[in-house]
């Protein structure tokens, strides 16, 4: 089989075919006369046909010039088509990304950057799944996922995480608690006190570990919650306390009156949320700009409040 035509060959066969003129189909495509001329021989060898008739005056197309002009301009118009919809893509972040998120942030940050990513990505496409830091990992590192709205990850060999927020931790007690008249607690007036937590999947287990560890609380090993509200539940009932992080906290807490929201004093409970992408994707400056914009709608709700 002949090698098959280029589309420069192409786009400059079409030219000639419009001008009538070797010369002015040059200046359209913006080359030398004895460059187009030279290829479209070329064309005319690779497909052992005459296309194109010369004459002192002009050229114009031979029968078999005219058809493969009109296949010429449809394959072009393909082409052109490709690098639309690439270059829409591109200016919608890849046209359609596959999020993980963990369940403890994802449901809490995503009402407010879903606007957002739609106001400015109009024809994004986003597939969303819920799911605990290590399946979502492994997801990632797998392509199930394109890339993940999660916790810093304590492996992070093969994975790019770009952190974008830094979520404050507070500790949840109930209302009728004897600690409940105090605006800050010392960690060792937490010996002895119970503690609740997710399973052992998620970071904030490990949050409420470490404190149980610097305070003398005592994590109960005979409740996992399977939920943040569940352990909500948990607390407001006098089974224990636990901690709650800052998105969680503004979304459901307005509404809670039988749980109260505390700081532990002298310690630092915060957690690293950011965004999680295969280091070798060749998409990281989509999921760059993603993480970016994760970062402007967090300045937008500070300020909002």
């Amino acid at each position: 089989m002949s090698a098959r035509p280029t589309h420069r060959q192409l786009q400059y066969l079409v030219a000639v075919g419009e001008t009538g003129h070797f010369g002015a189909a040059a200046r359209r495509c913006h080359v030398s006369q004895p460059t187009l001329s030279t290829q479209i021989q070329l064309l005319e060898e690779r497909l052992q046909a005459k296309l194109i008739e010369r004459a002192p005056g002009g050229a114009r197309p031979t029968p078999l010039g005219e058809i493969v002009i009109d296949l010429s301009r449809s394959v072009l118009s393909t082409l052109d088509e490709i690098q639309n919809v690439a270059v829409n893509a591109s200016e919608n972040l890849g046209g359609l990304i596959r999020l993980g998120v963990v369940p403890t942030f994802g449901p809490y940050f995503l009402p407010h950057v879903l606007p957002r990513l739609h106001a400015h990505y109009p024809d994004l496409e986003l597939y969303i799944r819920e799911e605990r830091p290590f399946e979502l990992q492994q997801s990632v590192l797998t392509g199930a996922l394109d890339c993940a709205l999660m916790p810093t990850p304590e492996n992070q060999e093969g994975i790019v995480f770009r952190k974008f927020v830094t979520e404050r931790l507070r500790l949840g007690i109930p209302a009728d608690h004897p600690l409940a008249g105090r605006e800050r607690i010392g960690p060792d007036l937490l010996k002895g006190e119970r503690m609740l937590t997710l399973g052992p999947d998620h970071q904030l287990n490990q949050s409420v570990k470490a404190l149980c560890q610097s305070s003398g609380a005592v994590l109960n090993e005979d409740y996992e919650g399977t939920s943040l509200d569940a352990v909500r539940q948990m607390v407001s009932i006098g089974m224990g306390l636990s901690l709650f992080p800052e998105f969680y906290i503004a979304s459901e807490f307005p509404k809670e009156n039988k749980v109260l929201l505390r700081d532990v004093e002298g310690w630092p409970l915060s957690r690293s949320i950011g965004l999680v992408w295969r280091g070798k994707s060749v998409r990281s400056a989509q999921y760059e700009q993603l993480c970016k914009e994760c970062e402007l709608t967090l300045a937008e709700h500070k300020s909002a409040d």
